[in-house]
């Protein structure tokens, strides 16, 4: 059995949704953003993962401020749920953690950020 239907057919049917108001990226972007984010996953995550579903890096960028304090909030919420409330209490710990909040998508300035410095 065939699925699917003709590619002009397609294209058609997308443009009036569109026109319409009924399909949108930045309605996609908002739904998979706050999806993710609730799930745990980073910036970098979902920038990957929106780039990887075609949408345009204009409209990424408008929706992804990786300064913003709301990642930090986030990723101290991931954080605390995989690894408790206390800091890395060796080397070897910080880098664990680091290493599971980097595969989230969160970036290395916000991870030190929440850590703290590889001084302290």
């Amino acid at each position: 059995m065939d699925r699917g239907c003709a590619e002009p057919l397609a294209h058609e049917t997308v443009a009036a949704l569109v026109a319409e108001g009924l399909v949108s990226d930045d309605r996609f972007i908002e739904a998979l953003l706050h999806v993710r984010r609730v799930r745990g996953y980073g910036p970098l995550y979902i920038r990957r993962e929106l780039e990887e579903k075609g949408i345009e890096r204009s409209a990424i960028e408008r929706w992804l401020e990786t300064a913003s304090t709301e990642w930090l909030d986030d990723l101290r919420r991931v954080r605390k749920k995989k690894f408790g409330g206390r800091q890395p209490a060796s080397l070897a710990e910080r880098a664990r953690q680091t290493r599971f909040l980097q595969s989230r998508g969160y970036t290395h300035e916000q991870i030190r950020t929440v850590l703290g410095s590889d001084d302290d």
